[in-house]
């Protein structure tokens, strides 16, 4: 196989597993396509976070549009978190532009096994907590904490966002599954775009041929997965997704160890 034919079939996985993870519980992109090119490929690993969050932002937006058309997502209470996440998705890729390189794609690897069990051991189910008794005041601080925490993580590792945005709204603001994934994406679209522009604005140089390719992959996958997801139920899209990402996991980290 040529080398620019084993690109694209790596960038195909890794938009396939990518796409499937944001259109089945709004992930972020970035939890596949950066350990992925970083192992397979030897691509530094903040380019890698680069092209990854691109790739993002239209396979987030998709996303959104397609569980909007099924009235799942909740632009207006989503919004006060996504300030947050917006602003502290900046401060994390200066942060992550400090780190040395091989820290960020260990730590990526190893974040796509744990999300992956999380899905397979303890799924989020639809839960429908009230949020009548809490005061609109506590409603705000805790999108404000919650944003800011996951705009951190997305920037800094380029991964994770998506399932902490899913863990908050679910968990913490008590919203039903499938419409915290939908907002989920939607916050997603604009915090994988701020990361994805902070990147490029502090020094990363993302190879173009393998960002049109994830950008591509992604986008297709997502758009698929996300049609599936509206229709299936919330614990078989939790065991898929984490199967998929957990068996990635595994292979990444024999590959890098053995």
């Amino acid at each position: 196989m040529s080398n620019y034919l084993y690109e694209v079939w790596i960038c195909f996985l890794a938009g396939a597993g990518a796409g499937i993870g944001t259109g089945f519980a709004g992930m972020s992109a970035a939890t596949v396509i950066t350990p992925m090119l970083v192992t397979f490929l030897g691509v530094d690993a903040y380019d890698a976070i680069g092209i990854a969050l691109a790739s993002d932002v239209l396979a987030s937006a998709v996303s959104a549009y397609t569980y909007a058309r099924n009235k799942s997502i909740d632009i207006r209470n989503g919004l006060v978190m996504m300030v947050s996440v917006l602003v502290m998705t900046t401060v994390g890729s200066w942060l992550s532009s400090l780190v040395p390189s091989s820290a960020l794609g260990n730590t990526s690897v190893l974040m796509l096994v744990l999300l992956g069990l999380k899905f397979l051991i303890l799924p989020v189910t639809s839960t429908r907590r009230t949020m009548e008794g809490e005061s609109l005041a506590i409603r705000v601080l805790k999108g404000i904490l919650g944003g800011s925490v996951i705009g951190l993580v997305c920037g800094f590792f380029g991964a994770g966002g998506g399932m902490m945005m899913l863990l908050v709204l679910t968990v913490v603001l008590g919203y039903e599954l499938k419409t915290a994934v939908g907002t989920s994406v939607f916050i997603m679209t604009f915090s994988a775009l701020t990361g994805a522009v902070s990147h490029v604005a502090m020094g990363s140089r993302p190879q173009p041929d393998l960002l049109v390719l994830c950008i591509l992959f992604t986008l297709g996958w997502a758009q698929v997965a996300a049609r599936i997801a509206t229709r299936a139920s919330t614990l078989l899209l939790n065991r898929m997704t984490g199967a998929v990402l957990t068996v990635l996991g595994v292979v990444l980290i024999v590959i890098n160890y053995c």
